[in-house]
This record gives C-alpha cells, structure tokens and sequence, in this order.
C-alpha cells in the first residue's frame, strides 16, 4: 500500500504545493514539508463522494458536525487517554488556525507567552500576531528535555501561556505523563493557561504511551485547550480541517462565541468535517499500515545518517521528521543550500526563521515518502560532500 509505484507524481508536480514537487525543478527531491507524498486512503475518498451525492453542501452548526464532534472526542479517549465528550470539541479551519485562536483568547497584548526553542515556527508566528510576547524555553536539540528551571525563571507578572509542542517538532520527543504533569503543577502555581499542539499525537513509534495534556491531572483539565489536526496522520491537508478541545464546556462556548462561531463569519467546511470523521471512523486500518512504513523509514534514515559522518540524527520517538545534527561546521542555511545546489534535495534548515534559535547547527529532513526516494536522498546529501 505505501511502495514506491503508489506515488502518483504527476498529481504531486501538480498540487503538492509548501516547499514540495509543485514547487521546485525537476529532478530535486523534496524532504521538505511535513505533508506525505502518499494518497489520502479511499475510504476518505468514497466518504466524501457519499457525503456529496445528494447535491447539498449546506450550513453546518456552527462549533462543528454532530459526527465530527463524536468522532475526534472518541479519537482522543480510546488511543490519548482523553476524557472527552462531544460538547468539549471545536471544528477549526486547521491545527494551525486553532493555535492562533487560543492565542487570542488567552493574550492580550504585551501578555507574555513561553514556547520551546527550538520548535515549530507556528508557536511564534500566532504569538506575534496577537501582539504577545516571547519567552523562549530551552529543550534539548537532540533529546527534547525541558530545562524547568529556566520554564520557572521565564515567568512573570505578564505570564499568561504556556504553549508544548507534544509530540515536539522538529526533535520527535513524546512527553511523559511525568514531564507533563510537572508542566501542569508549574502552570496551575502561576495561574497559567497551557495550549498543548498534539496534531502529531498519532504518529507515535515503539508502542510509546501517549497521554493528551488535559488527562495527566486536575490542574491540567482546568485551564487548557488541544490543538489537533488531520493533515499529517492522513493526508488531507488541502482540506484545512482541525479541531479545538477543552475539558470545561462552559470555557469552550466562552471561547467559541469571543471567536466569532456563533455566526456564518466562522465555521469550518462540512465536507471537510465529514473526510476527517471518515478518517477516524473507517481510515484506522490503512493508518496502521501507513504509521509501520513511517518506522522502517524513520529507521532507515537514523541509520543511513548515522554511518555518514555528515550529519548525526537524532531518533524521533513520533513524527515522520528527523532533526540531525551538521558535524561539518556548515551553518544551517549553507549546508541546506549545498546540499540543495549539489545534491538537488531539498530539506528544511535548521534556521531561526522555522524553529527558533535553538535549532541552528541541524537540518529536519521529512520522511513521509517511499523508501525509495528517501533512500537515494539521503544517498544524495551524503555524496554531495
């Protein structure tokens, strides 16, 4: 099911757009953007189809489908050790528009928020937006550990945030109950909100536990929301679909009313709605097969890197992305561009710019392709040198 022969490459010079095959020149290879270069399964495919047949694509409820709602609280509960009802579920317009919305509703500007470094560019980019303030919070590049003492100097009297990359991206690290409900005792003496991004949460290798943030105590259920999405675990990131959890409902209507729900201004696409329940509900099967190819290439790529001399990995607990360390003396943005020029491949470097400044000195090499093209890129970086 995910071979080399599966990848359609004329549909991805086509729509594979965000740094991959739509954007670049023939003959470099793309381990850029988290996105897969397989299909999305065809029961999300005959889903959609059967959703559509009637010719009604109309209005949904405003804070999400029915079906959806059921199906993302039941996600969480059978497989993050959530505790979920339908009410505690938002449909957003993605993962992505879920953390700028709860970094709305949290900060006011000049309100200070803590994030990771290194991580995600997103943490930073829907602080920014909403006029916060930036408190970076050292993690090991190779490990992911959290300095805690550096956490508690961070805060303030204009502390408002704490935002967790869990699994953390770029490094791969699945925080433990333990990590996390140290997180919640820290946030719950400061009277802090903790905005937990577990969009990674299925991608998890080794049969590692994975516990959603609001489940590891009473603290934690108190003053948090969960980002989720749909785009990495089934490839439907063209349908811009995520959601928003939160453990008190009455704080959830808080946060959908002050977000504009409550009207046609917002809402979410019912028909995306409708391919992320479909993945839920009838896609599992097809993500098990999907989440055993992303193992053997994840090792694949530990290994391969590990031999080169060049570049010394890390080995990702979860995600399909690895963060390797350059041993050549190579700035990230230079080796991204050599290996670029020379290789023709394509990575994301380790630059201030997509993680902070904590992440210079590594690149992060996506893995969600055949075995195949991940093998001669890997091949292609090393013999560029």
């Amino acid at each position: 099911m995910f071979n080399h022969t599966d990848i359609n490459f004329e549909a991805l010079k086509k729509k594979a757009y965000n740094g991959r095959w739509a954007t670049l020149e023939d003959g470099i290879i793309p381990l850029t953007a988290a996105d897969p270069d397989f299909r999305m399964s065809t029961e999300i495919e005959q889903g959609i189809i059967e959703y559509i047949k009637d010719g009604y694509l109309s209005y949904g409820p405003f804070s999400g489908l029915p079906e959806f709602k059921k199906s993302v609280a039941e996600h969480f509960n059978t497989g993050k050790n959530g505790n979920f009802a339908p009410e505690n579920v938002l449909a957003v317009n993605s993962a992505a528009m879920g953390m700028f919305m709860v970094a709305k509703y949290v900060l006011n500007p000049g309100d200070e928020a803590i994030i990771f470094d290194p991580v995600d560019f997103l943490f930073k980019k829907t602080v920014d937006a909403v006029g916060g303030v930036l408190k970076l919070c050292p993690v090991d590049s190779k490990t992911g550990d959290i300095d805690f003492d550096t956490l508690v100097s961070l805060i303030g009297p204009k502390t408002k945030l704490i935002s967790i990359c869990n699994p953390h991206n770029p490094v791969g690290r699945v925080y433990s109950k333990e990590i996390l409900k140290k997180i919640s005792e820290i946030a719950a003496a400061h009277d802090l909100w903790v905005m937990s991004d577990e969009i990674w949460s299925d991608i998890v290798y080794d049969n590692i536990e994975f516990n959603t943030y609001s489940s590891v105590s009473e603290e934690a259920k108190k003053k948090s929301f969960t980002v989720f999405g749909f785009s990495k675990s089934f490839g439907i990131a063209g349908l811009r679909i995520g959601a928003v959890l939160c453990n008190d409902t009455e704080l959830l209507e808080d946060f959908t009313e002050k977000s504009q729900f409550n009207s046609t201004i917002e809402g979410v696409s019912t028909l995306s709605q409708i391919a992320a329940s479909v993945a839920i509900d009838r896609a599992k099967p097809w993500f098990k097969d999907f989440l055993t190819h992303l193992q053997h290439n994840r090792d694949l790529a530990y290994n391969t890197l590990n031999s080169s001399g060049i570049l010394t990995p890390n080995l990702p607990q979860a995600t399909f992305v690895i963060f390797p360390k350059i041993e050549n003396g190579m700035s990230s943005d230079a080796f991204a561009q050599y290996v670029l020029q020379q290789g023709k491949v394509a990575v994301v470097p380790g630059s201030e710019r997509w993680f902070g400044k904590g992440a210079e000195g590594h690149i992060r090499i996506c893995f969600s392709t055949s075995k195949e093209i991940l093998e001669e890129g890997l091949n292609r970086i090393i013999k560029s040198f």
